[in-house]
């Protein structure tokens, strides 16, 4: 039997005044005079940030959630040009390696997704290195934390640009730029618009990086719709991953906005791709990406409970029969 875990993205719906995500645009930075107050105000920010993400993992641990994708937004303008002097890491050590030490005894699986703007494959140097320099950022974080970054940052392939093909050896050739720390670190996942689940296999296959299989998008951006023909390809890309295979479930908000996530998930069509896998893996850690969050992860346990095909472990997990 194949064990099912469900995870949630960042925020929580029933956690209230928990936002991890806290924000300071450098607009209001700079209204503050004194550059130093600005800084401490930032470093507030971020102390408050970590503060609800240790709650939010409090929370999973009640709720029996063992998956949680952290906010790639706990320290807001670490990255800026104009704050590259800013050793932020300093004061926030401690409520890290709290957060870390909480998340591996409690044996939460975490891990990040950085924005669209991190183009591996961009035309331009300075894209590619302000990327590099966003993804050292979430290596840092998660070495702060004392966690192993091995596979814990996914994200797109990145540009079009119009032309699949060269898009594709355009990241291969960029790859050699992205320090070996940082590579071990990412996992790639097919997207709705420009790269689909062939396109994704043919790096993941060559770079020896983990495929993270979203459903959704394959549905809204496909070669072949016949997905299973290449499920075994998939999982052949985590074969030197030390966590179980993950993919990412969401569901249309319409027909008509059918790229959009819904608010939760729909039962029928997650059950569609889990018939499909089930058996093929010992586990799989499935994200959800809908607007409710956890609710939405609530919801559909609720719904889960009912069936016949599948026997409960806990309130975010259970095998499939």
């Amino acid at each position: 039997m194949t064990i099912v875990r469900l995870g949630y993205v960042a925020m929580s719906m029933e956690l209230k005044n928990a936002s991890p995500s806290q924000k300071m645009t450098f607009t209001q930075f700079n209204k503050i005079t004194d550059r130093e107050a600005a800084i401490r105000k930032l470093e507030r920010i971020a102390l408050s940030n970590l503060h609800n993400t240790l709650r939010l993992l409090k929370h999973n641990v009640a709720s029996d959630i063992h998956f949680y994708r952290l906010t790639s937004h706990l320290i807001p303008l670490a990255n800026h040009e104009e704050l590259l002097d800013w050793k932020y890491m300093k004061p926030l050590k401690e409520p890290l390696r709290e957060i870390g030490d909480f998340a591996k005894k409690q044996k939460i699986r975490i891990d990040f997704h950085p924005d669209h703007f991190v183009l591996i494959n961009s035309k331009e140097k300075h894209i590619l290195k302000n990327s590099i320099r966003t993804l050292k950022l979430h290596y840092l974080l998660l070495k702060a934390m004392r966690i192993d970054p091995t596979h814990r940052c996914v994200m797109h392939v990145g540009g079009n640009y119009k032309d699949t093909e060269m898009s594709l050896e355009r990241f291969v050739d960029n790859w050699m730029d992205v320090p070996k720390v940082i590579q071990k670190m990412i996992m790639l996942e097919n997207d709705d618009t420009s790269f689909t689940l062939e396109d994704t296999l043919y790096l993941c296959e060559k770079l020896d990086i983990p495929l993270v299989f979203d459903y959704h998008h394959h549905l809204a951006h496909h070669q072949d719709p016949n997905w299973e023909i290449n499920w075994g390809r998939v999982v052949q890309t985590w074969k030197h991953s030390p966590l179980p295979i993950k993919m990412h479930i969401s569901s249309p908000k319409s027909d008509e906005a059918f790229r959009h996530h819904s608010d939760y998930i729909d039962i029928d069509m997650f059950f569609r791709f889990l018939k499909g896998i089930s058996g093929s893996v010992p586990q799989i850690d499935c994200m959800i990406e809908a607007k409710r969050k956890d609710e939405a992860l609530f919801k559909l346990m609720e719904e889960v409970k009912v069936r016949k095909d599948v026997e409960i472990i806990d309130g975010s997990s259970f095998y499939l029969k």
